[in-house]
């Protein structure tokens, strides 16, 4: 099915990373011009740019407003954003535990990011009127995660408050303009790859799904590029899809 995404221009955030490098791969097959963020994953992201046949390569820590400014007055004028940058603590902490340092790193790199991500790419949009954006939360914002409040609480209120603002804000500059989120469970990256080697820990996150498997990159992937087009979903805005095999909640007691 044409997606008529050939030619667009689309910037990745976090392209160095797992669920990133998958939506580069995704949009590269599209024959998008991409221009891939990271943050440290230099060697990475250079990779995946000769991997791809070239494309841009922009470095940035968003969570600082200066960086983040500096990527988009880099990267050009911008049909798509796929904001997928963000960090899982791996370590469990319950509240009571939870250092406030690892509250504000947690926040500022999932959801402070993805403001300034969102904020740089709709200037953009204000200027020409039209684009997409797609938002990659967790279903830890839908469901919580215990042990990671933090995270948590990022990831809901980018599937909450601010995708449902952003899709009538963004409309008053770019009539067509849409913004969507995209929920990932529980994905096979080198983030999780530890966790997951942990076949209890499989066992018991799959308890609640339809689909008794990890998703993959690719899946997540799949459904960001879906959102991204406007021939696929020209009139989805303001939606939350979830990737994550008919997950239905979490597993509360053995």
């Amino acid at each position: 099915m044409e997606t008529g995404l050939a030619g667009k221009r689309v910037l990745v955030t976090g392209a160095s990373g797992g669920i990133g490098s998958a939506c580069a791969r995704a949009f590269a097959a599209e024959g998008c011009e991409l221009v891939l963020h990271y943050r440290r994953g230099r060697e990475r992201a250079e990779a995946l740019a000769r991997e791809l046949g070239g494309a841009t390569l922009a470095q940035a820590d968003l969570t600082r407003e200066d960086d983040a400014d500096r990527l988009f007055a880099e990267s050009g004028d911008l049909d798509v954003c796929a904001s997928v940058a963000g960090v899982w603590p791996e370590e469990d902490v319950p509240v009571w535990e939870l250092p406030f340092e690892r509250w504000q790193e947690t926040i500022a790199a999932n959801l402070t990011a993805t403001f300034l991500t969102a904020r740089g790419f709709l200037r953009g949009v204000a200027r020409r009127g039209h684009g997409s954006l797609v938002l990659v939360a967790s279903t830890a914002g839908l469901f919580g995660e215990a042990g990671h409040a933090d995270y948590a609480t990022a990831k809901s209120a980018i599937a909450g408050g601010f995708l449902l603002s952003l899709k009538n804000e963004v409309v008053r500059v770019g009539p067509r303009a849409r913004v969507n989120v995209v929920c990932p469970g529980w994905t096979a990256t080198e983030m999780t790859r530890a966790s997951l080697a942990d076949t209890s820990l499989v066992e018991r996150v799959t308890r609640t799904m339809a689909l008794r498997k990890i998703g993959t990159a690719e899946d997540v992937a799949s459904q960001v590029v879906v959102l991204a087009s406007d021939e696929l979903s020209g009139h989805v805005t303001g939606q939350v899809v979830v990737v994550a095999g008919g997950m239905e909640g979490r597993v509360l007691h053995e």
